[in-house]
């Protein structure tokens, strides 16, 4: 075996593949997408043109992974195989590796002394923000999935970012899967401005020799008569609501033919009368939620199986009694035919589907012929990676879940640690089965996994790839898809197929369009080929100069600040996510990311801004309650301020738009909250910036720093005396009231004093004294 010989890359440490370095020599000549297989090295890729950067245009190297594991499987690779340059004036000091979970002042630390990052996107964009760094010195940016820079994702945003701050950018973007649809590979390739692509398919002569047997089985099994049956009262009561809303002027298909698209057809035009305000519109759009929650209904009796849809039926009848209960679950849950239906699953004492005895099958045969196998199991829902999973313990097969943080109802997701931990174990072999939901599917390298079992198919092509992806890296493999026959499995299974060919179809034509770069001269990589003790090879003329960069014709932003001299805005974390935050930031505003305990935004002392799109405003109002969260919103400030995002605010859900004005009266007129109105999250950030430039230059207005109110007790007066000092509140007021007893005592306490109520800070301490002691 050759390895590759270069003074940044262990000796010994990694195999050379002559199509890795043929990319590498292209993605160091211009913004490159390379799209390679899973298993063929996209990671290797990355490492070489990793150590070349380093080693030719020095700076740093920022490689981005959508999730912690990830990260962490990049961090051990580059940790293993990258060496520190031997120059005693580099202040190289290794690398850095950080999540949302490392503290910030140790990122700011960690950026400063290390010159290979490795992190998380949302970490980048967030300190980006909030200027605890800059991406100046950075000079390769890697994008790993980058199939996931689209929309309002991270990587768009730090991109843009990228590319203007830089002073020699380049960026290396990677996937497996970019996707069948060509606008998306298109948005993908402008928000990344990607001017070279590289891809290599199993069929390509230098890839060839390296693509290990990978065998791909339908299995196929029979919807059991009980199920069958549920399946057909599901589709009947689904015909019923169909037929209703062809009766109303709805152009429906027929219920065999319903498919997502279709659904979303239904939604267009039931959306188009609301804003008509035809009479029967908000019935119209409650009946598409019924259909929507019997069609889901339906795919889970036809795919997972008798308890996963139990479960489903008996969430809809208890969310249909409780006080937030939509109109359509309660139309549902009264229709007799749900009601048998219901009754009739409390028969199933035990999963009556055939699916999982086929997995536990598959396993047995699996573990018997090669104890030492590693089996990876995808399932779409988390319900039913708990039935696999309990199914396999049970019958002493040695089993772990993979799923993602989100807690849901009483069950807690897997911490990103613990994520990470559940993986090692898995390589390790102290379990040899792994039931995953999506959150396995991207990127995750377990070398001896040599069994993929997919429990249903899944239409995404994108899905698909990744999850066949996990097996066949470093050996044989085989992937087994269980195909319930006559039901959505096999259209799934149809869809997923047609679009991995359109996809390849497609990244043909992209690279075709997009232009490569001739083929090479010489090597700009410093790489020497060899046997396991080769020699260094001779430098190559390399092109580090970002004019040659711009030259190709990459987009030069000109619309991120150079300065954030702007009005100072606090954010909260949470925040960061929306695009409000990067208009914000692109205007200039000065940025402080921090957790707000009310409101989204802050400016000075005295506003506060609650941000809610107008569904989520109505969701809040409906399912929480919103107008206690906005009055303690309203009693920490003087001059709270609620923004409505979008303007079908009164077109949301099956709601009177009588019961939003009610809200909107009790919000303005019964506490005093100013309530905004905007088109969009860049129109938002417009009035953020206009209400902090005005704060910023003061006001010629005078008004009252507290509501106006016709009668007030003792006590209320006391605490609105106390809650006008500047950043105090309500809250504090009454804090300070109850660990001093009296205003007096409050005015007579020196720094310490103060500072010993919690919620109460050194500069609040010091706001009191100097207002209650300075002249007028």
């Amino acid at each position: 075996m050759k390895y590759i010989s270069h003074p940044l890359i262990k000796p010994d440490s990694l195999e050379e593949r002559r199509y890795q370095l043929s990319i590498a020599v292209h993605a160091l000549e211009g913004n490159t997408m390379v799209v390679l297989p899973t298993g063929l090295g996209k990671t290797a890729v990355a490492l070489l043109t990793t150590a070349s950067r380093l080693k030719t245009a020095g700076g740093k190297m920022l490689m981005m992974a959508p999730t912690k594991p990830l990260v962490d499987q990049h961090r051990r690779m580059f940790t293993e195989l990258l060496i520190e340059p031997e120059n005693p004036d580099d202040d190289f000091s290794g690398f850095a590796f950080f999540t949302g979970e490392t503290k910030t002042s140790q990122r700011k630390e960690m950026w400063e002394k290390s010159r290979v990052i490795l992190a998380t996107p949302q970490v980048i964009k967030n300190d980006i923000i909030a200027g605890r760094y800059s991406l100046k010195d950075v000079t390769l940016l890697i994008v790993d999935e980058c199939h996931r820079a689209v929309g309002n994702y991270a990587y768009a945003f730090i991109a843009e970012s990228y590319m203007q701050t830089g002073k020699n950018p380049l960026i290396l973007a990677m996937t497996a899967s970019p996707g069948s649809k060509e606008e998306k590979v298109h948005e993908v390739c402008e928000n990344l401005t990607i001017k070279i692509v590289e891809s290599r398919t199993e069929d390509d002569p230098d890839v060839k020799p390296y693509i290990h047997e990978r065998e791909v089985e339908y299995v196929n099994v029979e919807l059991p008569e009980k199920l069958e049956e549920s399946v057909g009262i599901l589709k009947s009561i689904l015909e019923k609501r169909l037929n209703t809303l062809s009766d109303m002027g709805y152009t429906v298909p027929r219920p065999d033919k319903l498919s997502m698209k279709e659904l979303n057809g239904i939604n267009a035009q039931v959306q188009r009368n609301i804003q008509k305000r035809e009479p029967d519109a908000f019935l119209a759009a409650s009946i598409h939620a019924e259909i929507m929650k019997i069609r889901h209904a339906v795919t889970l009796g036809e795919s997972q199986g008798s308890t996963i849809l139990k479960g489903y039926l008996n969430k809809l009848a208890g969310e249909a009694f409780s006080p937030s209960g939509s109109k359509a679950g309660k139309r549902l849950a009264a229709d007799h035919t749900f009601q048998d239906l219901l009754a009739r699953s409390d028969g199933w004492k035990e999963e009556i589907h055939p699916k999982p005895d086929k997995v536990a099958e598959i396993v047995r045969a699996q573990l018997d012929e090669f104890p030492d196998s590693r089996i990876l199991v995808f399932a779409n829902f988390r319900d039913t990676v708990n039935l696999l999973s309990e199914r396999l313990n049970k019958e002493g097969f040695e089993c772990a879940r993979f799923i993602g943080q989100a807690s849901r109802d009483s069950e807690k997701g897997l911490s990103q640690k613990k994520q990470i931990e559940t993986l090692s174990k898995f390589r390790e072999g102290e379990f040899r089965v792994l039931v995953a939901t999506s959150v396995g599917e991207e990127g995750l390298d377990v070398p001896s996994t040599d069994l993929v079992i997919f429990y249903e198919a899944v239409p995404s092509e994108i899905r698909s790839i990744q999850r066949k992806g996990r097996t066949g890296r470093h050996g044989s493999g085989k992937i087994i898809v269980l195909i319930t026959k006559g039901t959505t499995d096999e259209t799934f299974s149809y869809i997923s197929g047609s679009r991995e060919k359109s996809m390849k179809k497609g990244i043909s034509l992209l690279k075709d369009n997009i232009g490569r770069k001739p083929e090479i001269q010489g090597s700009l990589l410093n790489f020497g080929g060899g046997g396991s003790t080769g020699e260094a090879g001779t430098p190559g003329d390399q092109m580090t100069d970002s004019e040659a960069v711009h030259a190709e014709g990459q987009t030069s932003f000109e619309n991120f600040p150079l300065t954030t001299a702007g009005p100072a805005i606090i954010a909260d974390d949470r925040e960061t996510s929306s695009a409000v935050v990067e208009n914000l930031y692109k205007k200039g505003v000065s940025l402080t990311i921090e957790r707000l305990e009310y409101g989204d935004y802050k400016i000075g002392d005295k506003i506060l801004i609650e941000r809610k799109t107008a569904r989520d405003f109505v969701d809040t109002l409906v399912e929480r309650d919103l107008i206690t969260q906005i009055r303690k919103m309203a009693e920490e400030v003087p001059k709270p301020v609620v923004i409505i995002e979008g303007r079908d605010l009164y077109s949301q859900r099956n709601i009177n738009p009588n019961a939003i004005r009610g809200a909107l009266s009790a919000i303005t007129i019964g506490m005093g909250v100013s309530v905004f109105q905007t088109e969009s999250s860049s129109d938002t950030a417009e009035m953020l910036y206009v209400m902090a430039s005005r704060e910023a230059g003061g006001s010629t207005s005078y008004r009252s720093a507290h509501q106006q109110k016709a009668y007030r007790s003792k006590r209320e007066n006391q605490e609105y005396i106390i809650s006008s000092f500047p950043g105090v509140g309500l809250k504090n007021a009454r804090a300070l009231l109850e660990k001093f007893g009296t205003i007096q005592n409050i005015l007579n306490a020196d720094e310490d004093e103060l500072e010993s109520v919690p919620g109460i800070g050194r500069k609040i301490a010091e706001s009191i004294l100097d207002i209650s002691k300075k002249r007028y």
